[in-house]
């Protein structure tokens, strides 16, 4: 099993460079990161963006 994602409580302002776009995602998962997003002071939109990283960066592709 992998190690778990870590994320900090966030003290400064992000910088921009990011592209908009819209995606459906479950009333079930939102709840989860809106609860997340309070407990380290980050937003919903900074949170996706670390798990997509975090993903991206360690997924595979089976042949």
């Amino acid at each position: 099993m992998k190690d778990k994602l870590i994320i900090n409580k966030k003290t400064l302002k992000g910088e921009d460079g990011y592209r908009v776009f819209s995606v459906r995602i479950k009333e079930k998962c939102v709840l989860r990161l809106d609860e997340l997003a309070k407990r380290t002071n980050r937003s919903r939109n900074e949170l996706i963006n670390i798990f997509l990283e975090y993903g991206i960066n360690n997924c595979e592709v089976e042949q």
